[in-house]
């Protein structure tokens, strides 16, 4: 039965030998450590620790009803991985999945990975996906996660290639990205880390992230890539804004995008003054004035 991460399940379980190899340390990431399965939290402000010890540091904390690999167990805890970090959680406040199906945000830990036909190092590859990419992991299986990728492939991918994250972590994504191009100069017409124009920029970042976007902000507001958000206070990290300016639009739907990166601030390829790559304010008087709306993709 297919249910949300946050529905008590239980996990597959792989040999005690495998789980005594992959119980390591959680001062070590999360990444290149394959998972022996997956389970959902039941508590909320769960503490991840450091040791398998109330008394041990707490490395961060954990929502209610969020997926997290289990990579070990020991002494009644387990020893898993979320976003990107790892320590020991009470065997309490987790339940495994047992059936392997499951619908869990997931975020790309490495550039160049594989999306397999199978969940086999040897299967035909499907897709290739980089760094801070977003998948939505749909099952696990023997250390490979089922995927859907965003721009709709399915395929397998090895589980240390894939940090489990909150549906926030996930949508903030893009900004994440799109702050590596911070100064980049601004080219009219330019889609690559050479130049980039408004839309040129918004339609890189997110092809870094699996989805394709056309290189025109009227074509990507009428997209119908994600959900329209017209109010300013509805914006989430990640989320693409458009603004109209008629003085520049000739007529169309939009002039100008970007990425809004949370407080009120949004980043942006600028053509004015020097121009490039920087961050503004949503609430400035010329952005507030044009503002036509979000995009939650």
């Amino acid at each position: 039965m297919k249910h949300r991460a946050g529905k008590a399940a239980g996990m597959f379980v792989l040999s005690a030998a495998m789980t005594m190899l992959l119980a390591a340390t959680a001062s070590v990431s999360a990444a290149d450590q394959i998972a022996i399965g997956v389970g959902c939290t039941t508590g909320s402000s769960l503490r991840l620790r450091a040791e398998a010890s109330t008394s041990s540091s707490v490395v961060t904390q954990l929502d209610k009803s969020v997926a997290v690999s289990i990579l070990g167990k020991q002494d009644g805890w387990y020893y898993v991985g979320f976003d990107g970090k790892s320590g020991y959680v009470s065997a309490e406040y987790v339940v495994e999945d047992q059936d392997g199906i499951f619908t869990a945000p997931g975020r790309i830990n490495g550039d160049g990975v594989n999306v397999r036909a199978s969940a086999n190092p040897d299967a035909q590859t499907v897709a290739t996906v980089n760094k801070d990419a977003v998948v939505t992991v749909d099952g696990f299986a023997d250390g490979w996660y089922a995927v859907t990728c965003q721009y709709g492939t399915t395929g397998y991918i090895r589980s240390d290639f894939v940090d489990l994250v909150s549906d926030e972590a996930s949508a903030s994504g893009a900004a994440d990205i799109a702050t590596q191009y911070l100064g980049t100069r601004y080219v009219y017409g330019g889609s690559s880390p050479s130049g980039f124009d408004c839309s040129g920029f918004t339609m890189y970042v997110f092809k870094q992230m699996g989805v394709s976007l056309p290189h025109s902000a009227t074509s990507q507001w009428q997209s119908g890539k994600g959900q329209k958000l017209y109010s300013a206070s509805e914006l989430k990290s990640g989320d693409l804004v458009f603004f109209n300016d008629p003085s520049r639009s000739k007529g169309k739907a939009c002039s100008h995008a970007g990425i809004y990166m949370g407080g009120g601030q949004f980043i942006h390829a600028s053509s004015a003054n020097s121009g490039g790559v920087i961050v503004s304010t949503l609430s400035s008087g010329y952005y507030n004035t044009y503002f036509v709306g979000g995009m939650r993709v």
